[in-house]
């Protein structure tokens, strides 16, 4: 059985179907055992007024995770680190046994030299990047991709070979799927009452997750 799991990191404000299926298939094509979706106490680009409390955003991850390979946790709030490049260092340390892969969509490599450290994440662990219409030509000429793309492998070739070490990049073709945690948000901007539950409790630390108001 590989160990190979796939992070997925995001404000998940709310999760949805989407999330779901770009990772079941994100599953299949990298042959991993496992895809931990890294629910953000708060990311540093995307800050505003209608960012759901953590434990909401957690509820409505496990609540589409159901019966799936994929765990959702609030892990970041015990590593105690704010930036994805000191979150993956970290559960390197915590988990030695684990050969981890980040997972991010084109949106996100479009942007991906904003991030802190980015080349640092890219050194940590390989990437696989997942098209999304409407980004993947601003993904193809991002100053990220001009220093990942001779670090270039192929799906096929990642998923039958034992190791991979970093830097790696994957690219996975993924048919378009319409739904957005935005447009659930115009539509219903009270979704987060809709999981106004007891604190949930986090697979990985096992911590009940409350929200700043009730710690």
């Amino acid at each position: 059985m590989t160990n190979r799991i796939g992070l997925l990191g995001g404000s998940f404000n709310p999760a949805h179907g989407g999330h779901r299926r770009i990772t079941q298939f994100t599953i299949k094509a990298l042959g991993l055992k496992q895809a931990w979706w890294l629910v953000s106490p708060g990311n540093p680009l995307k800050l505003g007024d209608d960012m759901g409390s953590l434990p909401a955003r957690l509820h409505s991850a496990k609540a589409f995770a159901r019966r799936s390979r994929i765990v959702p946790t609030a892990i970041e709030l015990e590593l105690n680190t704010r930036y994805t490049a000191e979150t993956l260092i970290k559960l390197k340390r915590r988990y030695p046994k684990r050969e981890f892969i980040w997972l991010m969509g084109a949106d996100n490599l479009a942007q991906f030299h904003l991030w802190k450290d980015w080349r640092r994440i890219a050194r940590t662990m390989p990437i696989a990047v997942i098209a999304r219409p409407g980004y993947n030509g601003d993904a193809m000429t991002s100053p990220a991709m001009a220093w990942l793309r001779r670090y270039r492998v192929s799906a096929a070739s990642f998923r039958e070979r034992g190791q991979w070490s970093a830097p790696a990049l994957v690219f996975l073709r993924f048919d378009p799927d319409p739904r957005s945690a935005t447009a659930i948000r115009r539509a219903n901007s009270d979704w987060a009452s809709d999981y106004s539950k007891a604190p949930p409790r986090d697979r990985l630390t096992f911590r009940r997750i409350q929200s700043r108001e009730d710690a």
